[in-house]
């Protein structure tokens, strides 16, 4: 499992882009996950699936709240990610208007999730593999703080408690 001082996994994330621009044509675009971490300071929060409860109420409300606060504490961009097509995550990020705030990235296959032993199965509820709830700031590729929720719960991976370890 990721753990504080390592480096993000060689991954791929989709996004969704609704206007084409910045080499990004219409529809699901790659992002290189140490492409795009690169020098940056990056907060992502991963949750196991778009549309479903606590995900949608509780989880990226928060960081949509707190955007531009954590943008004045140094953090460059904020990323959604989870198990779930492009299509699906461009569509969350429409319902819950996270344009220019919180990047919502997919992964599909789970291969980030896999790659940094965030997973979390599903499968007895129908929804497969997922990704565990967590939070981590990332500096440079380099993980400085994490936050991996206990199934089920919601405590850790707050935009709250993500956005005092930026400040920290």
């Amino acid at each position: 499992m990721i753990k504080v001082g390592d480096t993000l996994p060689a991954a791929t994330l989709q996004e969704f882009s609704e206007v084409e621009g910045n080499g990004c044509s219409i529809g699901p675009n790659p992002v290189d996950v140490a492409k795009a971490s690169a020098g940056k300071t990056i907060a992502i929060f991963g949750l196991p699936g778009a549309f479903t409860p606590t995900c949608s109420a509780k989880h990226v409300p928060g960081y949509l709240e707190k955007a531009q606060e954590f943008k004045s504490s140094g953090v460059d961009e904020i990323w959604c990610v989870s198990v779930n097509d492009a299509f699906v995550m461009g569509a969350w990020g429409r319902e819950v208007k996270s344009g220019g705030k919180v990047r919502m990235l997919a992964d599909g296959s789970a291969d980030f999730a896999k790659a940094t032993g965030l997973t979390l199965d599903l499968t007895g509820r129908g929804m497969g593999l997922r990704s565990t709830r967590y939070s981590m700031l990332v500096k440079d590729g380099k993980v400085a703080a994490l936050n991996i929720e206990a199934p089920g719960k919601f405590e850790v991976s707050d935009a709250g408690t993500l956005l005092a370890q930026a400040k920290g």
